[in-house]
């Protein structure tokens, strides 16, 4: 009897544990899309796959981001055996460019109400504006001959862009049977579209007013993923939300332009703080790491190496401003080029989200002028001032002999006992004048209309 009750146990748990659903995993993408969101997208559907959940859910309100980390994103979607749902939520949140193709990419494409998708236009998913170019449809023709003209290369560059982005999107529509007429138009006409029409054009699957509907209503879909295909039992999933852990925070902390951009401002000033006072250390030491930092930051970002430079001039000429009397040329030119510089830095066309704010330039701008103008003109001018230390400063120093000598003896010099040498003897409270100083004792010189050693008979 025991036995046959503890077997009925065993299967109550066994069937137990069958009936209850997998985990669901919510996996937020808030912001501009960069380095650290996608790394912290493979390793949630990395975790996914894991622990066996049967579906990731991401909730997206962004307005953009790079590309390359857009299309690792994608990738690991479609290589997911766990289905991927992409809903833009919570109210009012937005999925546009980079937002769109993630959208279109996923397994169950969903939206919150009042919120919007779209703009995906090229410039917006990695390549920059150019001023005066044309849209893609168009061809520039002759005015006297009527036939066209050779294409900019410009406008070369940015058809190759838009048509790559066109089929990417129409791809990926295809794929998951979604309207792949309207994706191509958002990325050629950056037109946006809101949630009820999003549904109305077949773009999205359904809406729901948060992940809750969204698992009720998905609850028996079947999905093809990459592993086979998969029944959805999601009524009454349990939910696991997914936070960044350190490492993807810091490396969103580092991806920041904002902090990039100061990371190497503190950078190039702590290595001209050691360049100035040679042995410091500390500042060197601080510089370099700050500046190694920022040129990996800079590696992941859409930087204008030619805001880089300009960067560089503009200190350059606040710096030189402190030594050559250039009547404030330098030191204006300096700050226009290094303004200049920090705006154009980071291509906010090509990366949405990424910008460096204008009020940080105007106030790093003035603190840098105000740091080379001040700080590195009081050091000129300290390092033009005589010296009033050390061994030069002993050089021609007046001294009173304590007691008489004839080739060495002892003197008072600048209130301190010092052994002196003279080439002629002196008498005790003679005046002397120091002529070199070799290693602790002064040779001095009789000052004349002095007593010297007075004579014996």
């Amino acid at each position: 009897m025991p036995a046959r009750w503890m077997l009925m146990f065993a299967a109550l748990l066994i069937g137990t544990a069958h009936a209850a659903p997998a985990t669901v995993l919510v996996v937020p993408i808030e912001g501009a899309i960069g380095p650290a969101t996608a790394e912290f997208v493979h390793k949630s559907l990395a975790r996914a796959a894991r622990e066996k959940a049967q579906l990731v859910v991401l909730t997206i309100d962004t307005p953009g981001g790079l590309d390359t980390s857009m299309r690792a994103i994608i990738k690991d979607i479609l290589a997911s055996p766990v289905p991927v749902a992409g809903f833009v939520s919570p109210n009012g949140a937005r999925a546009a460019s980079a937002g769109t193709f993630i959208l279109y990419a996923a397994h169950i494409a969903a939206m919150a109400p009042a919120t919007n998708l779209g703009a995906a236009s090229p410039v917006a998913i990695g390549a920059p504006a150019t001023p005066g170019a044309k849209p893609p449809a168009q061809t520039e023709k002759d005015g006297k001959t009527g036939e066209s003209k050779p294409p900019d290369p410009a406008d070369t560059m940015m058809r190759k862009v838009t048509h790559d982005a066109a089929a990417y999107i129409r791809s990926l529509a295809q794929m998951r049977g979604r309207n792949a007429d309207w994706g191509e138009r958002a990325v050629r006409e950056a037109v946006s579209l809101p949630a009820a029409e999003a549904l109305k054009l077949k773009v999205i699957d359904l809406v729901a007013k948060d992940v809750a509907d969204l698992l009720k209503q998905i609850d028996g879909r079947t999905l093809e993923v990459a592993g086979g295909s998969v029944t959805l039992a999601t009524g009454a999933a349990p939910l696991d939300t997914v936070e960044p852990d350190w490492r993807t925070k810091i490396l969103a902390a580092l991806t920041n332009p904002s902090v990039a951009y100061v990371l190497v401002l503190l950078g190039i000033y702590a290595l001209l703080f050691e360049f100035s006072n040679p042995g410091l250390l500390v500042p060197g030491v601080v510089g370099a790491i700050c500046l190694l930092i920022a040129m990996y930051a800079f590696h992941l970002l859409p930087v204008n190496y030619a805001g880089v430079a300009l960067i560089l001039l503009g200190i350059g000429f606040m710096v030189a401003e402190a030594f050559l009397p250039s009547f404030g040329a330098l030191g204006i030119g300096g700050m226009a080029a290094f303004a200049f510089g920090s705006i154009i830095l980071i291509d906010s066309d090509a990366a949405p989200g990424f910008e460096i704010p204008y009020a940080l330039i105007g106030g790093v701008t003035a603190a840098s002028a105000a740091f080379m103008f001040g700080v590195v003109g009081m050091a000129v001018r300290a390092r033009r001032r005589p010296v009033v230390s050390g061994r030069e400063d002993m050089q021609g120093a007046p001294g009173e002999v304590l007691e008489a000598f004839e080739a060495s003896g002892w003197a008072r010099v600048r209130g301190e006992r010092w052994q002196v040498r003279s080439p002629v003897p002196l008498a005790a409270g003679a005046r002397v004048r120091v002529v070199r100083m070799t290693g602790l004792i002064l040779d001095v010189e009789p000052v004349p209309g002095t007593p010297g050693k007075e004579e014996t008979c």
